[in-house]
């Protein structure tokens, strides 16, 4: 995925961006980064500093966290979770086949927010719909 416009239509398919129009699109895509990891590589780990939202362009990777394993697609995201506050990470996330990761730093997602600011409104549409599931599985790892 290397082209600018790539990057905006893989942006436009996930569900974070999706409602994003396409210039805004492209101005996320030129902050974008690219990493390549291998099979079994760790992204992060518990107790990290979390400073960056990851896309998977390519391969998937599989999220640890107490007592559960979830893996991810391509299309998915991670670590969007601790990109508004100072908290480390909380999780484990290990490449689950050889991996391509887009990455959007905090200090990128704040710029393009002040930028455009229906970006800002897209991520709080999306986190209140994602805000009640949450709090669904933090119950249920509480009940098992």
């Amino acid at each position: 995925m290397k082209s600018l416009i790539e990057r905006a239509f893989f942006l436009k398919k996930t569900r974070l961006f999706s409602q994003l129009d396409l210039e805004i699109l492209l101005a996320i895509a030129e902050k974008l980064h690219e990493d390549d990891y291998d099979k079994d590589e760790k992204v992060f780990t518990p107790g990290q500093v979390a400073n960056r939202v990851y896309m998977i362009a390519s391969g998937a990777v599989a999220i640890f966290s107490h007592n559960s394993i979830k893996e991810l697609a391509v299309g998915d995201f991670f670590g969007d979770e601790s990109l508004f506050n100072d908290q480390p990470r909380e999780y484990t996330a290990i490449c689950a086949s050889d991996t391509i990761l887009l990455t959007l730093s905090r200090s990128h997602l704040l710029s393009i927010i002040s930028e455009c600011p229906s970006v800002a409104v897209q991520l709080l549409q999306y986190y209140s719909q994602k805000l009640p599931c949450r709090h669904i599985e933090k119950s249920m790892e509480i009940e098992s």
